[in-house]
């Protein structure tokens, strides 16, 4: 019989998971109409049902849809990505961007750069990253498997990140190309400005794969809170279970990262925030945290559009603006439990 205790998480991840979709739409709507061109989104719609070629009709159909719905997919990457890490090695700094994950991911998709494959083979783009995320994501289990305490989490991703950004740099300097450089050094900052359909369909099956293999851990996360014997007692196959959250962090980072470059912080941010939300129960904050990504990384793509800078603010930087501090606040806060 449910506790009353549950039954209040339970209201409060519904109505949690109402608010966030509200604000979604919304953020989703606005992200359609918002840049250099005001556009009216019903007339708009009139026009394109109506098969009229106009200027806002190609704006809304070929620049701003599928800009927003790439915030969306790669917001709610990098939010689920984020619970999913921090529920399996228990550890509420475990992230993406600060473990090493999305700078290998970009290391990957910048050897592909590098080499010209993506122009032969388009879906070698996010084959790149995705590789360079599994290795990173295998490399810290292996070495957090029997220590999952906060520092050694820290410098097993400060060394994945340290050696995946030299290596990048070693591509970069060595690149024959000058422009080509250029264009990877710009594209590491993270941004989802002029980009296609084609990018949405070339990361949206990795991605909903990445997806579903998170999110299948949804109540064996729950138990491995309780620890690994107990869990392992009431039948969850932890192996199993870090296997499939290896392979969804590392298809769903690996492809957002191969067309928006370096976004960080996001995986970090939303789950503390929103945890408290859903009784601390890793398992309940995957669905939350994914939709409270796609909210955060959304504002975030319209905030960089409507500041009034020469050269639009690429997102990466800004989310590192803001998530930076916060990451600093939360090693404050929690030094006392890995001091020794």
């Amino acid at each position: 019989m449910p506790t009353l205790n549950s039954l209040n998480n339970r209201y409060q991840e519904k109505r949690l998971t109402i608010m966030l979709i509200i604000a979604l739409l919304v953020l989703f709507v606005i992200s359609l109409m918002v840049g250099d061109v005001n556009l009216s989104i019903i007339n708009t719609l009139k026009n394109i049902s109506n098969d009229n070629s106009s200027l806002e009709s190609i704006i809304l159909m070929d620049i701003r849809l599928p800009r927003t719905l790439l915030a969306v997919l790669i917001g709610a990457s990098l939010g689920l990505s984020g619970a999913a890490l921090q529920g399996m090695v228990r550890n509420p700094l475990a992230e993406p961007g600060i473990i090493g994950v999305s700078t290998s991911a970009a290391l990957g998709a910048v050897i592909v750069f590098y080499f010209g494959l993506a122009t032969a083979f388009p879906m070698a783009l996010p084959l790149g990253g995705i590789v360079g995320a599994l290795l990173a994501v295998i490399f810290l289990y292996a070495l957090t498997r029997h220590n999952n305490s906060m520092l050694t989490l820290i410098l097993a991703g400060v060394a994945v990140s340290s050696l995946s950004a030299a290596l990048t740099a070693l591509a970069l300097n060595l690149s024959p190309n000058p422009y080509a450089a250029l264009e990877i050094f710009f594209w590491l900052m993270g941004s989802l400005a002029d980009r296609s359909f084609t990018h949405v369909w070339l990361i949206l099956p990795t991605t909903l794969i990445g997806w579903w293999l998170m999110l299948s851990t949804r109540h064996d996360l729950d138990v491995l809170s309780l620890g690994d014997d107990t869990a392992q007692s009431l039948g969850v196959q932890i192996q199993r279970l870090n296997k499939r959250i290896i392979l969804g962090v590392a298809l769903s980072v690996g492809a957002a990262v191969s067309v928006s470059g370096g976004i960080g912080f996001v995986g970090l941010v939303v789950p503390h925030v929103l945890r408290p939300y859903v009784g601390y129960q890793p398992g309940r904050l995957l669905i939350c945290s994914a939709l409270g990504g796609a909210v955060l990384l959304l504002a975030a793509d319209i905030t960089v559009r409507l500041l009034a800078t020469q050269q639009e603010l690429k997102i990466g930087v800004l989310t590192a603006l803001l998530g930076a501090p916060f990451f600093l606040h939360l090693i404050l806060k929690s030094k006392r439990e890995w001091a020794p």
